[in-house]
């Protein structure tokens, strides 16, 4: 079987591309337009963001020329401008999801409603769907996939983003045979779980970052969501709600991820987890119930056993993103899904005091962050899913800091495509 590399270099070959439609022009859109335009048989041949400025600046900055940009509304102008080898700006994210020349389309706005409103029309449209929004897929992942069978196209998360990379160790691991104990991440800040737009502002600033997005790594959500969807992808759990968060270097890894029992800090095996001091990395714990493996683990100098650590130490977040493209064009085959349907549930914790009738704000803003539970504690609790938080949102009693939110403490004033399809799952 051919490698992407190859596989694309034939497409090229024979004069082919494969046509991706993106949804989102921020710092991981712009960055995929200017990996993708460096690689053979793959193009971005339309870009929607609501800010059509935002998508010219992305073009123009993978060296495309300003004539080969075309701003169009029209689906018309938009399928010609594709057909004479030009680049679409459009401002209509729907439109760039159905276009009959797209065969894969990319959601990068990492906003969790807007991202669920792409795969559902993209899978309508039978058109593949790789999701650069982990926050939607955590939510309504299992019924888009199930959709997403169902049409015969592929539902993907994506390479490069710390789940797709943590699989691809999963997979690796799986395929050999290998125990699997543990699946994790490294944090790349520490965990404040207080941190807001406000909080995190001058660092923002200093790194060109959203100050609500980076409030969203600082106060933990981000993590939780990712780690949520290893979960989901591989059956695994987290060993507590909210994750243990250890502190640890890659080579401690091997021991602290053992259970308590023999001298580890582990309650049960086959969890998600994250570490501080191992970032920007992933990593596998692995183990073997066969003597000759464990003397050629430790013969490559892997450890001393029992367990042994598999560390990646990058992702390339949108910039591995064509190669999810690639495989679900070339392969039908996703990068990481949630096979397992809801492992687990990243659910909505007050960052402060709540008062009724008060309206959240969104995630890494400055009503609530996220925490990580087993799909039957957050069930138990009637917990309030994190990717379901939006400013639609009333908090119908006084909840304090700290204190989970439930289905029973909000109520829903305007309906939304991520609450539909949610709904639909559950049921």
């Amino acid at each position: 079987m051919l490698g992407i590399n190859r596989k694309l270099q034939k497409l090229q070959a024979e004069d082919k591309y494969i046509k991706v439609g993106l949804i989102g022009a921020g710092q991981m859109g712009r960055g995929m337009i200017s990996q993708i335009e460096g690689m053979k048989g793959m193009r971005v041949v339309a870009t929607a963001d609501i800010q059509v400025s935002n998508v010219v600046n992305a073009y123009e900055n993978a060296d495309i020329p300003s004539t080969d940009i075309v701003q169009t509304e029209k689906e018309s102008e938009a399928i010609r401008a594709i057909e004479n080898g030009k680049v679409v700006a459009s401002s209509d994210s729907k439109q760039v999801a159905s276009m009959a020349p797209v065969d894969v389309v990319v959601d990068a706005t990492g906003i969790p409603n807007v991202g669920a409103e792409i795969a559902w029309e993209a899978i309508l449209n039978k058109k593949h769907i790789v999701m650069l929004n982990v926050e939607a897929d955590v939510t309504v992942g299992p019924v888009l996939k199930k959709l997403a069978d169902s049409a015969g196209v592929v539902y993907t998360g994506s390479a490069g983003d710390e789940p797709g990379a943590v699989m691809e160790l999963y997979d690796f691991a799986d395929a050999l045979g290998f125990e699997v104990v543990a699946l994790g991440k490294g944090k790349n800040n520490p965990l404040n779980i207080e941190a807001n737009p406000s909080t995190a502002a001058e660092e923002a600033q200093k790194v060109g970052a959203s100050p609500k997005m980076l409030a969203s790594f600082q106060d933990g959500t981000k993590t939780m969501v990712e780690m949520n969807a290893v979960a989901n992808a591989t059956g695994f759990a987290p060993d507590q709600s909210g994750m243990h968060g250890f502190k640890a270097s890659v080579d401690e890894l091997a021991d602290i991820f053992q259970l308590k029992e023999d001298g580890g800090e582990l309650n049960s095996k086959e969890i998600v987890e994250y570490v501080q001091g191992v970032a920007p990395g992933v990593f596998a714990i692995i183990s073997s119930s066969n003597a000759e493996v464990h003397e050629e683990l430790k013969y490559v100098k892997l450890g001393n056993g029992p367990h042994y650590t598999l560390y990646r130490p990058y992702h390339l977040t949108s910039l591995e993103t064509p190669l999810s493209v690639a495989k679900a064009y070339f392969d039908q085959e996703a990068t990481i899904a949630p096979q397992y349907g809801c492992q687990g549930e990243t659910i909505a914790v007050a960052k402060k005091d709540l008062k009724e009738g008060e309206y959240l704000d969104s995630i890494g803003g400055y009503s609530v962050y996220g925490t990580l539970m087993k799909k039957k504690q957050a069930k138990a609790s009637n917990g309030f899913p994190i990717g379901l938080v939006d400013s639609n949102v009333k908090v119908l009693r006084d909840v304090k800091k700290g204190e989970i939110l439930t289905y029973n403490d909000i109520e829903q004033t305007k309906e939304s495509t991520i609450w539909r399809l949610r709904m639909l799952q559950d049921e």
